[in-house]
């Protein structure tokens, strides 16, 4: 069977490579001698807040900023210094940036009519292309006549049609509504897949990085802090900003206390937890301060009983639908106290566990993390 006239050469190995490259705009360093191999035909997503520099980043592999320092390559061919309409990218803007004077079968076609592809071809392609999104028979529609979402598979149809080696994604869903977000996303990662395409996706939403990735960058002031499956990062976060950021989380003063065959020891406010020593982050001292990071998930409200890690009052419930959010005052034995979110599956929470009641909590293996206090 032949392969489609979208469908790129599938190839093992590494699609982009990013080796110490650094941007800066006047004094600031946005990009810190960042290091990246992105794998052919993976979803990859820049994932970070605002001002972490996943645009700049999207922006030098696109080839619409140069980099000060430092090698980028696509194909293992080196395109740092070349214009972006030589690197073979196609590319989704936030905004869409669709020629309102131009119908939509124009619109897709733009890039081949600057390529020079001959006539013949570039109708069947641009047909093609828009058999793929779904815009069959809105060819001769101009944008303003389309919806938000239809606009979108414009834009995807154009960045597909000129058969890219690398597709970038640019935060192509924030203008859309939460339920045309999410069916849009489910047809591009579709798209993707089919095609085997090369993908990079930038976002700040943490539900979209981790619905469609292969993998996540995570970022933070110009450096990537970890970069791992969606599954990888949730469970086993290697920094303290991976784990707070990712997802919820309750962040839980504790203090070694030694290790056994069983496992590493914490105090946590009256009691101790044992944790298997891939937990903790790094060798510690008896005494010393730490942090412990634990999904609301992953805590469990019991009867209070002895062996309880922890013990607190009901305080407050939030409804959201398919879980519950139940927030418990801690005494976490600091001559301070702090709320805990426990997320259970269900409503039983709100008959079991009403406000004002007392209860335990245990924390079990799974969902946590330790590192040093942040500063």
């Amino acid at each position: 069977m032949n392969a489609s006239p979208l469908q790129p050469a599938a190839q093992p190995g590494t699609a982009v490579s990013l080796e110490g490259v650094v941007k800066k705009y006047g004094d600031q360093t946005v990009l810190h001698e960042l290091s990246l191999k992105i794998r052919r035909g993976e979803f990859l997503t820049l994932l970070g807040p605002s001002g972490c520099g996943k645009t700049t980043l999207l922006n030098l592999i696109a080839g619409f900023a140069e980099a000060d320092n430092g090698e980028i390559f696509i194909d293992g061919r080196p395109v740092t210094s070349e214009p972006p309409h030589r690197r073979q990218i196609g590319i989704v803007f936030q905004n869409y940036a669709l020629f309102p004077h131009m119908t939509v079968e124009r619109n897709i076609g733009y890039g081949l009519r600057m390529r020079g592809v001959a006539k013949a071809e570039a109708a069947e392609r641009v047909r093609e292309a828009m058999a793929m999104v779904r815009l069959d028979g809105l060819g001769h529609r101009r944008p303003r006549e389309l919806s938000g979402g239809q606009q979108q598979r414009v834009a995807l149809a154009r960045a597909l049609v000129i058969q890219p080696r690398v597709l970038l994604l640019d935060e192509p869903f924030s203008a859309l509504d939460k339920s045309l977000r999410g069916s849009m996303q489910i047809e591009i990662r579709e798209i993707q897949r089919r095609l085997g395409l090369t993908t990079v996706f930038v976002t700040h939403d943490q539900g979209e990085a981790l619905s469609m990735s292969d993998r996540i960058a995570v970022m933070s002031a110009g450096a990537i802090r970890q970069i791992a499956s969606p599954a990888e990062l949730y469970r086993n976060p290697q920094d303290p900003f991976v784990a707070s950021f990712l997802g919820d989380v309750n962040i839980l003063p504790a203090h070694y206390h030694g290790q056994t065959a069983a496992g590493v020891h914490l105090r946590l406010g009256s009691g101790l937890i044992c944790l298997p020593p891939e937990r903790l982050a790094h060798a510690s001292h008896d005494g010393e301060r730490l942090d412990v990071y634990v999904r609301p998930e992953h805590i469990r409200l019991e009867n209070l009983h002895p062996a309880s890690a922890l013990s607190g009052t009901v305080i407050h419930h939030v409804f959201q639908g398919d879980h519950i959010d139940t927030f418990v005052d801690v005494d976490i034995g600091t001559a301070a106290r702090q709320a805990v979110t426990v997320r259970s599956a269900g409503l039983g929470a709100l008959r079991q566990w009403p406000i004002g009641a007392v209860a335990g909590l245990a924390l079990p293996d799974e969902g946590i993390s330790v590192f040093a206090p942040r500063h």
